[in-house]
């Protein structure tokens, strides 16, 4: 429901004079050419052509909501970050969900990752942890995340997403085989926002006051159980109510029933990771919770929605470089190309100033930089200098790093992540596909196979059907008898 808003005064122009008809462009007679020095029909014409900004490329279909994130337990001994250094202690967040292929005006019901990005307005400065609802990702290097994406969008000659581009790439990329089938089993189409899990994803680092390194990886598990959609089941939503999530969201919300995730982590200690039985750092595996539990952390409750979707999501901005004392990056490749893809996309789509809006701005904290000047600069320093060091009481560097330092050896080169004793693209696919139950695997066959006999190309399919055959025998000989039936 919209709120009712007291009349507080008369229209008035951008420049605040009062409008005295807002109904009638000024003309040259009763019925002749309109004037050009009617600037409140030139201001309100231009204003509306620049309405819009560039939209994410990935990403872009999103909504979210402001809440609650609550510690309820001690991990001092594992991180110094401020915001998880007592049990009971809040901070205020801001969550945005999304879909990855989608344009903005795509439907919220499709088969596709979500992304669950979370902003936590600490006293030591913002803290984003950009995320997913699954917890590995198609790629394991940045440098492949262009094509891929190019993969998943609208083909340069047909202007549609063609099954030949998607199949074709990811059969030449094994590694996507676990995320493919993530993505076509029964999670795939999540019923709303806040009947889905949400991962960081990617490995991080945590360093407590003592410098000790521990690698960690975030679950989000939601409060509200998990509910998905079938295909069939998901193409009449999207037909029906192409903002169906965008819409649960806000109404749950509004009706005071507000969608909580359990949060916890897995903590690996820094000297295990060079022999652990997978590279901790690929993005295309997850550590098995029998060697690393999930540990309870934090509860997160949305509790309030946005005023202004444009101002406050749209306009809202996450890069993974944003980390507070005792929390930091890890040599995850994909991790790596995100600590600058996020923020110079936000710089080109929003503007160089986009860290001064309300919902990108520090909460707990001040933001305190000799960065100045810009487009929509709003003047926030004042007259002080800016630059340092310098002897006019300016801020000053504290001299301690947020995150401990990560030895490395070697030459520089074009090199792919080490391997470890139990890498491959195949393992934890087929791990995941032997943990199905026979109704869960024939959903996934089915999904599958409804795509793939889509592609034009006979060695397009064959190499496809190939990698899940690869992960599982099973898996890719009944895929395969599938796509014959449905290909003819």
């Amino acid at each position: 429901m919209t709120a009712q808003i007291e009349n507080t005064g008369p229209l008035t122009t951008e420049a605040g004079a009062p409008v005295a008809d807002n109904q009638n462009s000024e003309t040259a007679g009763s019925g002749g050419p309109v004037l050009v020095q009617d600037q409140l029909l030139l201001e309100k014409l231009a204003h509306f052509n620049r309405e819009r900004i560039p939209e994410r490329v990935v990403h872009a279909r999103g909504a979210g909501a402001y809440g609650t994130f609550t510690v309820t337990a001690d991990v001092t001994k594992y991180t110094r970050a401020k915001f998880l250094s007592g049990i009971g202690k809040e901070t205020e967040v801001f969550l945005r969900f999304s879909t990855v292929a989608g344009n903005l005006g795509a439907a919220d019901a499709v088969r596709d990752p979500r992304g669950f990005a979370v902003k936590f307005y600490t006293e030591e400065g913002n803290y984003d942890l950009v995320g997913n609802n699954t917890p590995v990702f198609f790629i394991k290097d940045a440098i492949k995340f262009p094509d891929f994406i190019h993969t998943q969008k609208r083909d340069p000659y047909t202007g549609s997403q063609e099954a030949d581009n998607v199949w074709d790439f990811w059969g030449l990329s094994p590694e996507s085989t676990h995320q493919v089938t993530w993505l076509f089993g029964d999670r795939g189409i999540p019923a709303s926002y806040r009947h889905m899990d949400g991962f960081g994803s990617h490995t991080f680092q945590w360093n407590n006051e003592a410098g000790e390194v521990f690698w960690v990886k975030y679950h989000f598990k939601t409060d509200q159980g998990i509910k998905c959609l079938t295909q069939d089941e998901a193409d009449l939503l999207a037909g029906k109510d192409p903002d169906s999530h965008q819409r649960d969201l806000r109404e749950s919300i509004e009706r005071g029933d507000f969608p909580s995730w359990t949060v916890g982590v897995q903590i690996m200690p820094a000297a295990e990771a060079a022999n652990y039985r997978f590279n901790p750092f690929d993005l295309t595996k997850v550590w098995p919770h029998a060697d690393y539990p999930v540990i309870e952390i934090g509860k997160l409750e949305l509790n309030r929605n946005p005023q202004n979707i444009f101002a406050e999501v749209e306009q809202s901005i996450f890069s993974p470089h944003h980390f507070v004392p005792g929390i930091g990056p890890s040599p995850d490749k994909m991790l790596q190309g995100r600590l600058f893809a996020y923020g110079d996309a936000h710089r080109y789509r929003v503007g160089i100033n986009a860290d001064h809006l309300p919902v990108n701005r520090p909460h707990a904290a001040e933001a305190r930089s000799h960065g100045r000047d810009g487009f929509m600069y709003d003047g926030r320093h004042g007259g002080a200098k800016n630059y340092e060091p310098n002897s006019f009481g300016g801020p000053n560097e504290t001299g301690r790093a947020l995150w401990q330092p990560v030895p490395v050896a070697g030459t520089t080169g074009d090199t792919p992540a080490p391997s470890h004793a139990e890498d491959n693209d195949f393992v934890q696919a087929g791990n995941l596909y032997r943990l199905m139950t026979e109704e869960e695997k024939g959903r996934l066959i089915d999904n599958l196979a409804g795509f793939i006999s889509k592609v034009s190309r006979d060695d397009i399919v064959k190499r496809a059907i190939e990698n899940f055959r690869q992960a599982d025998e099973d898996y890719g000989r009944r895929l395969e008898a599938a796509v014959k039936a449905l290909r003819g």
